[in-house]
């Protein structure tokens, strides 16, 4: 009953909030960042096995990663898109610590990002044959006693570092509308990151009461499709998806069942292999810094950088963590230095 309750008020809370204005305005969720151990490697994985497209490379030296980063090391940086979206894949020189072997969705340093495509079994088959680390048992499709996500698809794996990817598929009626419209390509783009996350109350102040995402939808997801999904067993698991004007949507996982999922890794730096980051374009990045840090949250850089970026130009940009510890990279394009 209790969680029937809360899943009601967020409800309620997310139609007030599509019509409240106040705080500060998410432009754009614009990139996802994901540390890779061999960048020609990972590059040759998603370029061939899921049809991303290289568009731009660049490299940041070490005196700026030691700022943004707090890692003295380059970095080289491969922008990949699909659709209309773009992931930055990043290999810093000193390698740091790889991911978990016995990762599970319903621990804290989970991420993912969800990729639509237009025939779920096509795709699938598709991922056997380049024998990819499955997650998941199989494609599973939602149950109708899951309303918001009832005919749903979806199907987890891992690509060669380990990182957990999904492709999903929507079928009519549900998801962006984007991905009802005709199309001969079988991945269409990037729906969403998802994140593990402990409170989703907590969540909300950093993403939405700070950072201005907007909640899109609530789901609260269970039964024997779900835990064979993510390979969680007993996975009873609230879902709040949020948006920028716009971009990726960003998916809060918060498991209300099973207990016992793991924080995130204490000491993490953006060069161990579980780092991903959510670029986020706002308002004004200064007005952010100082949010973040009256609030106490967990400032990775040396205050606001300067990066240069081949498809943004010179932004402002600032990493921090939220309440679970994943990383956020918040950038605009008027505080920079000159």
């Amino acid at each position: 009953m209790k969680q029937q309750i809360r899943f009601v008020l967020l409800c309620v809370n997310a139609i007030l909030l599509q019509i409240s204005l106040w705080g500060q305005s998410a432009q754009d969720v614009t990139f996802v960042g994901i540390t890779v151990s061999n960048l020609q490697q990972s590059v040759q994985f998603y370029e061939n096995v899921l049809n991303f497209k290289q568009i731009a490379t660049y490299e940041l030296n070490k005196n700026v990663t030691k700022s943004l980063f707090r890692v003295k090391s380059p970095v080289k940086v491969v922008l990949l898109q699909l659709g209309s979206e773009t992931i930055e894949l990043m290999e810093f020189q000193t390698k740091g610590r790889p991911i978990p072997p016995d990762s599970k969705s319903n621990d804290l340093w989970f991420q993912h990002v969800a990729i639509v495509v237009r025939d779920m079994e096509m795709a699938y088959q598709q991922l056997r044959q380049a024998k990819v680390q499955f997650v998941s048992t199989a494609p599973q499709t939602l149950p109708d006693y899951l309303p918001a996500a009832a005919g749903i698809s979806a199907f987890y794996f891992r690509d060669p570092d380990g990182h957990n990817l999904e492709i999903i598929h929507y079928p009519p009626g549900k998801g962006n509308d984007k991905w009802q419209k005709p199309s001969d390509h079988l991945y269409l783009g990037i729906d969403h990151t998802a994140i593990g996350i402990e409170d989703t109350d907590r969540s909300f102040a950093f993403y939405q009461d700070l950072l201005g995402l907007k909640i899109a939808g609530n789901s609260v997801n269970y039964g024997s499709e779900q835990e064979h999904l993510n390979q969680v067993f007993g996975a009873h698991l609230l879902i709040t998806g949020l948006q920028a004007q716009q971009g990726f949507g960003v998916e809060f996982l918060d498991y209300l069942a099973p207990p016992g999922g793991r924080k995130y890794p204490a000491k993490s730096k953006p060069n161990d292999l579980w780092h991903w980051h959510t670029t986020m374009v706002v308002n004004d990045v200064q007005e952010v810094f100082t949010q973040l840090k009256e609030r106490g949250y967990t400032i990775v850089s040396q205050g606001i950088i300067t990066i240069p970026h081949p498809i943004l130009g010179n932004v402002g940009a600032v990493l921090v963590r939220d309440p679970d510890g994943h990383a956020a990279l918040v950038i605009d394009r008027k505080n920079v230095l000159r």
